[in-house]
């Protein structure tokens, strides 16, 4: 937004535009990947409407967890387990942690 410009002034502006746009209250964005996931805590979430067009505008503090095949193999290795996309599934549900993924599947 414009500094110097009243919000409401600028509500109205975008409006005359054919835009809208609101604030999503949001306490953790997840964006699920093949390679891992993408985590934005605390985020500030602007949801924006133009012309029948949807658009998030995400921003934050970003972590990203991602398994590698290291990861894969060292569980493999120490649970006997050769189900690799059980294991990879197993690993992003617990944040990349290979330790608590071996419990888990020794269980």
């Amino acid at each position: 937004m414009i500094p110097s410009m009243d919000p409401e002034k600028m509500q109205k502006m975008l409006k005359k535009l054919g835009m809208k746009m609101d604030n999503i209250p949001a306490n953790q964005v997840v964006i699920k990947t093949d390679s891992g996931d993408i985590t934005i805590d605390e985020p500030q979430v602007i949801k924006t409407t133009m012309k029948g067009q949807v658009v998030f505008q995400v921003s934050g503090s970003v972590k990203q967890k991602t398994s590698t095949d290291e990861d894969v193999k060292l569980v493999m290795e120490q649970t006997g387990i050769d189900d690799k996309e059980r294991i990879k599934e197993l690993l992003q549900q617990n944040n990349g942690d290979v330790a608590k993924t071996i419990m888990q599947l020794k269980e």
